[in-house]
């Protein structure tokens, strides 16, 4: 037997998660539920880690809140956590308030699920100027991120929304939406009155390639119809198909449902109703991005320039040397999200992920980190549906299973050691308890709410979400 194998025979195997969004638990999940902890053959000990003071990562700060499938992620999530076999650590940030070496001296194993919350880059002239912005940092204001401003500059009449992806979509239904068709969310009061006093009327959402190739989903497709008072607006000359179109409407019946749903839209001219709404939502397809400009040296965003494109018959495109320019106040760029280094491990800055090989971490020479692992966007980066981690987890839980009898030992594996070494560096900790204390406060909020606002068209807040970290923490640790 291993020295390591000894000294964990006798007690729980002791595994740090850093990251409490939907990899993060289902990793945790995964782990307990394994073959050899079902059989009794060795027990597993696991702290979940998270920067903020709330979990859920993702579901709670980059998704956006009249998402219909939300609620039932969240639920999920919560069964997992509420089991009590899981310990959740919020508002610790990694490389701050410990160190790799903190998690070494207490842990067997480490898995780092930090996902990816940056935007990803876009090269071309103008993109700095004012009212040119990432998707990324706005997703986080209207989904009341702790650690951004209150305020976003909402005073544009026509934006411009770049990619064909889901953030994209999320990003102009938030926009184009009429504010209190949102109030029956955790929307926060502060992005509720944003977005309420927005003048907007009409977005346009650009896509590179074709109608058959965008990368959102049926449903989010199928979310922009239900917006009160906002028509759908296509143009003909942009449902252009090659033969891979063709090929993957035959294959695909996702593909084939959404440029279906998009053709009977197109066909059925919401633009041309007899009362037509007070906003829009246009989407166009083969157009490339090429240039934001300004009006004059003014330094803020008057419009934006695009190349049309064409299909060559592989769903690839090319450029036909035609320009379109659309006068627009603001841009927002959706193409994506990028992951973050982190301190004492290698970082492939042109993926934004951690080198790893089934998720086990990689040192400078690509060999294996004994005992660190990783899982979610930051293991493969961001692409794929939140489901879609439960994958990544179930071969990273596989890797470290396999591992499990050569881990380095702990030095210290008591539970309580780690909740010492916070207290004692004065690190404010909140806890899963913490949680349902926050997370009924938010209840009670929404039910106040709605009381005082009885015959307001009924509407019933379910929760209102508390922003300030502070106020976070206080809550918690109330």
């Amino acid at each position: 037997m291993s020295n390591t194998a000894e000294s964990t025979a006798k007690r729980p195997l002791r595994v740090a998660i850093v990251g409490a969004g939907p990899a993060g638990v289902y990793a945790a999940d995964i782990l307990t539920k394994s073959n050899g902890v079902k059989d009794g053959d060795f027990e597993v000990s696991i702290d979940l880690f998270e920067a903020y003071p709330a979990p859920y990562g993702l579901i709670r700060y980059g998704v956006a809140p009249d998402h219909p499938r939300i609620k039932g992620i969240v639920n999920a999530l919560h069964k997992v956590l509420d089991r009590g076999d899981i310990r959740f650590l919020g508002n610790v940030t990694y490389g701050r308030d410990l160190t790799l070496h903190d998690f070494r001296a207490f842990y067997d194993a480490v898995i780092f699920s930090t996902g990816a919350i940056k935007d990803a880059d876009m090269d071309i002239p103008g993109i700095d100027l004012d009212g040119s912005f990432g998707a990324a940092d706005f997703v986080s204001w209207y989904d009341g991120h702790p650690d951004v401003p209150r305020d976003w500059p909402l005073d544009a009449k026509e934006i411009a929304v770049i990619g064909n992806g889901n953030v994209a979509l999320d990003v102009a239904r938030m926009l184009v939406k009429h504010a209190d068709e949102l109030l029956v969310t955790e929307i926060p009061d502060n992005v509720y009155q944003g977005l309420k006093n927005s003048p907007v009327t009409d977005v346009h959402v650009f896509g590179r390639r074709g109608p058959a190739q965008v990368k959102f989903t049926p449903l989010e497709l199928r979310e922009l119809s239900h917006a009160r008072d906002v028509d759908i607006v296509l143009y003909p000359e942009d449902f252009e198909f090659d033969e891979a179109s063709d090929d993957a409407i035959r294959s695909n019946n996702q593909t084939k449902t959404m440029v279906n749903t998009m053709t009977n839209w197109l066909v059925e001219e919401h633009a041309e109703a007899e009362q037509p709404s007070s906003r829009r939502l246009h989407l166009h397809f083969l157009h490339s991005p090429v240039e934001i400009y300004d009006d004059g040296g003014s330094g803020k965003v008057a419009g934006i320039k695009f190349e049309r494109m064409q299909l060559d018959g592989t769903g690839n495109v090319k450029g036909t040397g035609e320009f379109i320019d659309y006068p627009v106040q603001a841009v927002y760029r959706a193409i994506g999200y990028h992951g973050s280094a982190l301190d004492e491990l290698e970082y492939d800055a042109k993926r934004g992920v951690i080198p790893n090989e089934g998720g086990r971490v990689l040192d400078a020479d690509g060999n294996p980190v004994p005992g660190i692992y990783t899982t979610g966007w930051i293991k493969r980066g961001p692409v794929g549906l939140i489901g879609h981690t439960k994958g990544d987890a179930l071969e990273t839980i596989g890797f470290l299973l396999e591992d499990r009898l050569t881990l380095p030992p702990a030095q210290n594996p008591d539970p309580q050691a780690i909740i010492d070494l916070l207290e004692e560096r004065g690190i404010e900790y909140t806890t899963w308890e913490g949680w349902n204390k926050l997370n009924a406060h938010e209840a009670a909020l929404g039910a106040s709410w709605t009381e005082s606002a009885a015959g307001n068209d009924g509407v019933v807040r379910e929760r209102i979400k508390v922003v300030p970290r502070e106020e976070m923490i206080q809550i918690s640790r109330g």
